[in-house]
């Protein structure tokens, strides 16, 4: 069972630009199966929300219920459910409300928020019946943070939308594992924590020193709806790398590559005290698959599709990181390729040896001495990195390009020649 654990209404919610009637029928056109209205310091009676659920027009078994939300003295605002009155009190302890109300469930709101890292011990706090940790008042950073803490310990969560306008209502709703009809039931099945915030979490392919989760928060049919990758990094010099590539991309976003035909995912935010950055979730294909599965002349528009996408990209001409930072890496990395050759005793070692040696030359000569012939490259152009995509709100096709943690300014044929040898190697079996 689905259902909407934390609104406002303009009827007694000053903040609220939303009405009962259109957040019921909102709720009910979304999908989810309740609503509990939480407005502050108001807690409908019976007879109002029978009365609002009969304008709203919703069936029988979409259920409307109440509880409200309380501004206390030491944990901020509280969402009460099942409590026999309104709570009038302002800025009254946890502790007070816990005892006046001792057959209510208590859930401590957006405690993230502005930043905030709420304590272990708050977290835990036994008068607490649970903790909201997705809402519309938490930032992406905030939301991930909130998820981390509540994997680590385990205590009861939800999500609470925290609606306050009709475009964001059910963003982030709770999953019941039973279904419950009145606030007596709704309470039981807080206090046993038969039920989590509404969101899957995947994790995908990534590397030693990489791990990479797939998050998306609230229901398909919500405007508001979250996709988020979170990389985290197991160390310090993989947290710099990561940290590298989060400015870089955010510099690249910033010119139009946010959105339209030709993008990259998002950067939203970054937290070093956890050695993870988020950004936006790219959803399609990899021009692998898409080629793979096309006929020829499909195959050929795909093609000119990643092209068009990486002219976009050259002829932008940004150079944001240090021209001769490649040269830092490139040397450790021709010499690791070498030394394959070496343990193998390959009868080619010397001949590679003296076409390394050339290649690396010409390298230190080409950046060293003619950089302005260098472009932010990609780094590592090919197919699995590349990303075909349709629009949720236009229906139009697009090309995404991901994984910019080899970005250096390199000659514009790297990209080039990088896509043609994997291009190749992808294909060795399909002729």
């Amino acid at each position: 069972m689905i259902a909407e654990l934390h609104c406002h209404t303009s009827e007694h919610s000053a903040c609220s630009h939303v009405n009962a009637v259109k957040l019921i029928k909102n709720a009910y056109n979304l999908g989810l199966q309740a609503i509990v209205i939480t407005d502050h310091h108001y807690q409908w009676d019976d007879i109002e929300l029978k009365k609002v659920k009969q304008k709203a027009g919703v069936d029988d078994i979409f259920h409307v219920l109440a509880g409200q939300e309380i501004l206390t003295a030491d944990y901020g605002d509280i969402l009460v459910y099942g409590a026999k009155n309104t709570i009038n009190k302002q800025k009254a302890t946890l502790k007070e409300i816990r005892e006046k109300n001792p057959e209510a469930a208590i859930i401590w709101a957006h405690p993230y928020r502005n930043g905030k890292v709420p304590p272990k011990e708050k977290l835990l706090n036994p008068l607490l019946d649970g903790i909201e940790i997705f809402s519309s008042n938490h930032s992406v950073l905030e939301s991930i943070r909130a998820l981390k803490d509540w994997h680590e310990m385990k205590f009861k969560a939800i999500g609470g939308t925290d609606t306050h306008a009709l475009s964001y209502t059910g963003a982030y709703p709770t999953l019941f594992d039973h279904p419950f009809a009145t606030i007596e039931e709704l309470v039981h099945e807080l206090k046993a924590g038969r039920c989590r915030p509404y969101f899957t979490e995947i994790p995908r392919t990534g590397t030693s020193d990489t791990k990479v989760t797939e998050i998306i928060i609230g229901p398909k049919a919500s405007q508001a709806r979250k996709k988020i990758i979170t990389k985290t990094f197991t160390n310090i010099d993989a947290w710099k790398e990561g940290e590298r590539t989060f400015y870089l991309t955010k510099e690249i976003s910033r010119h139009g590559f946010n959105k339209g035909k030709y993008r990259i995912p998002r950067p939203l935010d970054k937290d070093a005290a956890n050695f993870s950055v988020m950004e936006d979730y790219v959803s399609g294909t990899t021009l692998h698959e898409k080629i793979l599965a096309a006929g020829t002349e499909e195959a050929k528009e795909y093609l000119r599709k990643a092209a068009r996408w990486l002219a976009k990209f050259h002829n932008f001409n940004f150079r944001i990181t240090p021209a001769d930072e490649y040269l830092s890496i490139e040397k450790v990395r021709l010499e690791y390729y070498l030394s394959k050759m070496y343990e193998k005793n390959h009868r080619e070692t010397a001949r590679a040896r003296q076409i390394l040696d050339e290649v690396w030359k010409n390298e230190v000569e080409l950046i060293t001495e003619s950089p302005e012939r260098l472009v932010q490259g990609h780094g590592d152009y090919h197919l699995k990195n590349i990303i075909v995509g349709q629009d949720e709100d236009s229906g139009e096709e697009y090309i995404a390009v991901i994984d910019f943690n080899s970005s250096f300014q390199l000659p514009r044929s790297f990209d080039v020649g990088t896509f043609i040898a994997q291009f190749k190697n992808m294909f060795f079996d399909h002729p």
